[in-house]
């Protein structure tokens, strides 16, 4: 059943970013309605799901089609009625494979007063009703993270958000890569007690994102490196990491046996220590340009030849996340030689983006088949 509506659910604060980025890359979408973290577009005619397919946004964590506004006063149990009495929602329920996502759209910024994206008491809760008020479609609700996508008839998500406690909103979307298999866009993540930074939760969900095919005794360099959160991530997926930075790193970390700590800037690290490096992460507190510039440095020693790298590029004005200064990012990666270049503000990014960049897309291939 055809819909003429999208939606896409983003970080709250970054609406206008995202509506600049459809207004460029997708300029016959117009929009229609907005929320901190949920906008909807009107598109230029009606489209079947398995047909809906726009690009990749850096800002979105998930784009669908938009069926229904899903109102009720009284309880969650009246709104779960209603998402099953929807003609495309009972479409695609019959027709099968189908997934259930229900997430609430996100309150706060990641970290502020203690949030983090992901499933809330809410959303619980809706998802609990829904299963309730549609027994048979049980089996939906979990996101089956190792499904191929190479099927000959694809799985959709039936998407429900929780634009307000008493405001869903219907709709759904094929399932096409492994960030479309997160309700949200949110892979389901706990900061661990030993973490020291929330920096561990940004380069967990980087690594499953980018797909780099990196392996347990990959030497990794990180630049930024503390107090020492995404290094903690990477030490936990049993690489060894070389971090640089001239401020201090967690004691627990300079306990472990395969961290190295370089305490000065990026651009006075000794290049023989880093010659090994196969992979190079940096977080930096600064503008996009000096981020770059800095692992540029780097890679001007011939003896540092990684094979990627993950990279969180600031966002200290809204004006540096234009598509084209972005455009301007990728295209300097490129010149590195790295062929294969994405861009995507994760869930658990602040007002940053996350940047991974091969030097050939067919190493993500082989990790994808190597996952299957």
């Amino acid at each position: 059943m055809p819909a003429r509506f999208a939606f896409c659910t983003c970080q709250p604060g970054a609406e206008a970013a995202l509506k600049r980025e459809v207004e460029i890359r997708l300029a016959q979408w117009r929009f229609a309605f907005s929320r901190p973290g949920f906008v909807t577009f009107k598109l230029p005619t009606e489209i079947e799901v398995e047909e809906f397919e726009p690009p990749r946004l850096i800002f979105a964590r998930t784009a669908g089609l938009s069926f229904a506004r899903l109102e009720a006063a009284e309880s969650i149990g009246d709104l779960a009625k209603q998402v099953w009495q929807e003609p495309e929602v009972q479409e695609l329920a019959e027709r099968g494979p189908s997934q259930l996502h229900v997430w609430e759209r996100d309150s706060l910024l990641p970290g502020e007063e203690g949030f983090e994206p992901g499933p809330t008491e809410l959303s619980r809760a809706a998802l609990d009703a829904i299963q309730s008020a549609k027994g048979a479609y049980a089996s939906m609700s979990e996101p089956i993270e190792g499904t191929s996508t190479t099927e000959r008839k694809p799985a959709i998500a039936i998407d429900v958000v929780l634009v307000e406690p008493q405001q869903w909103w219907s709709g759904a979307h094929v399932i096409r890569s492994r960030t479309d298999r997160w309700p949200g866009g949110v892979p389901r993540l706990e900061l661990p007690e030993h973490a020291v930074s929330r920096a561990y939760l940004k380069m967990q969900e980087g690594l499953r994102w980018a797909a780099l095919p990196c392996t347990a005794g990959d030497q990794w360099v990180e630049l930024g490196c503390a107090p020492g959160g995404a290094s903690q991530a990477l030490l936990d997926a049993g690489m060894w990491v070389t971090g640089i930075d001239p401020a201090e790193v967690d004691p627990l970390l300079l306990k472990h046996d395969r961290f190295r700590h370089v305490r000065t800037k990026s651009a006075e690290a000794p290049r023989r220590l880093l010659s090994g490096a196969r992979w190079i992460a940096a977080d930096l507190n600064v503008a996009p340009n000096y981020t770059l510039e800095a692992v540029e440095t780097l890679l001007r020693d011939n003896r540092i030849n990684p094979r990627g790298l993950l990279l969180t590029l600031k966002l200290l004005d809204w004006k540096l996340a234009e598509p084209e200064r972005v455009s301007e990012y990728v295209k300097r990666v490129k010149s590195w030689g790295m062929s294969d270049v994405r861009v995507r503000q994760l869930a658990h990014n602040r007002r940053e983006f996350c940047l991974a960049a091969l030097k050939r897309r067919a190493q993500r291939r082989w990790t994808r088949r190597k996952g299957r």
